[in-house]
């Protein structure tokens, strides 16, 4: 007798891996769930908008379903996932026009302004000239940032998911970092 998704639920992902390349559709079900949450938000931060990042993450999973085969285990699920997005989100940003209106990312504030409408509107335009920055770093810088900052991978995992070597990711955060600290200054 098979195992129920409960049971699935509680093994570790190299468990489900190692299931989902041999064709256990409800091992891949489990790993879907357990990773689609910030495989999403990696593609929303890295796209800006719900219905691309929903596609890209969609298309993502589809690949890796169809790419199990060619999966040798020298990262982890996540950072290979992490590497699929990443690597769709490049492509849709290469093909689409570089004037694509991006929402501003709705982050709760730190601090209630507590009926200060004067703060509240500061924060709120702090928030949009943040992601105003980050939509206009370079891809590769911004999909590095975003790995980092956002999602807290390593440097060692970033360099994984970009294919590039870890002082090349050093080099594109530093660079990052400095560009947004640069049109950020006015807000400090």
């Amino acid at each position: 007798m098979g195992e129920t998704g409960d049971d699935l639920r509680d093994l570790d992902d190299g468990l489900l891996v190692a299931r989902a390349a041999e064709g256990d559709e409800d091992a891949f079900a489990v790993l879907v769930q357990r990773h689609s949450g910030p495989l999403l938000a990696l593609a929303y931060h890295m796209l800006g908008n719900l219905p691309d990042a929903e596609e890209a993450v969609q298309d993502a999973l589809i690949s890796a379903w169809r790419r199990f085969p060619e999966f040798r285990g020298d990262a982890s699920f996540r950072t290979w996932m992490y590497r699929i997005v990443t690597n769709r989100c490049l492509n849709v940003r290469r093909g689409r026009a570089p004037s694509v209106s991006l929402d501003a990312v709705s982050e709760p504030a730190a601090h209630d302004a507590g009926g200060e409408p004067a703060r509240a509107a500061e924060s709120a335009a702090a928030a949009a000239a943040l992601t105003q920055a980050l939509r206009d770093l370079r891809p590769a810088q911004r999909a590095c940032w975003v790995l980092r900052e956002l999602h807290g991978l390593s440097y060692e995992e970033i360099a994984h998911v970009v294919g590039e070597s870890e002082q090349t990711v050093r080099g594109r955060l530093f660079r990052a970092r400095r560009t947004l600290m640069k049109e950020m200054a006015s807000w400090r």
